[in-house]
């Protein structure tokens, strides 16, 4: 497959997943007051939701990316985790009612033990360093033809 099949099958998989994440936050919003913090339930609502908004933009621009096969597939995978990965802690902590040792603004003071804080840690701080270099391949993809 070429850089231009492949770009084009994971522009369409990003589409498919941005709306994945719609009805995910639609069903999710209506468990909201059943969790532990719920708070961190309505980040989950939220985030998910600019996610999914993320996830269809870049999936309509993904086409347009001047990147190889391999660069391709390490900036879709790295982003995909990236999000994910933060949803995920999001949700954990929710269920949970922990999370404010990493995201204390959305857990507003809830805290679990030290084994939750950590899990919930080891399911986030990945997520950063991925999403910067998902980022920084699109943007690289988005240089000026110098035709």
């Amino acid at each position: 497959m070429n850089a231009s099949e492949m770009l084009s099958r994971q522009g369409r998989y990003l589409l498919q997943l941005g709306v994945v994440l719609f009805l995910f936050t639609s069903f999710e919003g209506f468990i909201i007051p059943a969790l532990a913090a719920p708070n961190l339930g309505r980040s989950v609502h939220t985030l998910s939701g600019f996610t999914g908004v993320l996830f269809l933009t870049m999936g309509l621009m993904w086409p347009m990316l001047k990147l190889g096969t391999t660069a391709s597939r390490v900036a879709f995978w790295l982003l995909i985790y990236s999000a994910l990965a933060t949803i995920a802690g999001f949700v954990v902590a929710a269920f949970l009612g922990a999370g404010g040792s990493i995201i204390p603004i959305a857990a507003q003071g809830v805290r679990g033990s030290d084994l939750q804080e950590a899990m919930i840690q080891a399911l986030m701080y990945p997520a950063a360093p991925t999403g910067i270099v998902a980022f920084g391949l699109i943007l690289w993809g988005l240089r000026a033809n110098p035709n």
